[in-house]
């Protein structure tokens, strides 16, 4: 479900509205064994099928990194805000990895508006986001990610 404000100013009113859930995502082996060469960590419980399998998790895990990247896409549709020009990654102000994603579940985000404030440039937006794990009570992370969002 996507929440559509009119501007980056109305985020201002907008605090503590809540965003998505959004659709579920597949994380797949190519795709984990794609990042482990992208980011060159090639750890067995990442890309070792057969000891993956064998060992701790049951199967191999994606890097909590591929994750992580993956909040661009999940959290994209979640919030639609007119009259931007552009979006600037400012960081993020907490991550937790609370639990491993197995290859081959999906995953998708959902969250909070938890803070805006007018910036030099624009609108500092702070999203509250979780990726939750199809069919897990855990999620796989929570983070708190700030965005500047600057008018046309």
């Amino acid at each position: 479900m996507t929440a559509t404000l009119a501007s980056p100013e109305s985020l201002l009113d907008a605090v503590g509205t809540a965003i998505g859930p959004g659709d579920w995502f597949t994380i797949d082996q190519a795709r984990i064994d794609e990042f482990a060469g992208a980011t060159n960590d090639h750890q067995w419980i990442h890309v070792d099928v057969d000891r993956a399998t064998a060992g701790p998790f049951g199967a191999p895990i994606a890097h909590g990194f591929l994750t992580l990247s993956l909040l661009t896409a999940l959290a994209a549709p979640l919030l639609r805000v007119d009259g931007v020009a552009m979006g600037v990654n400012y960081g993020f102000e907490r991550i937790r990895f609370l639990q491993p994603v197995r290859a081959g579940s999906r995953v998708r985000a959902v969250g909070t508006i938890a803070a805006a404030e007018r910036a030099a440039g624009g609108i500092r937006m702070v999203q509250d986001l979780t990726v939750e794990i199809e069919g897990s009570d855990r999620p796989a992370l929570v983070a708190q990610w700030v965005t500047l969002l600057v008018p046309e």
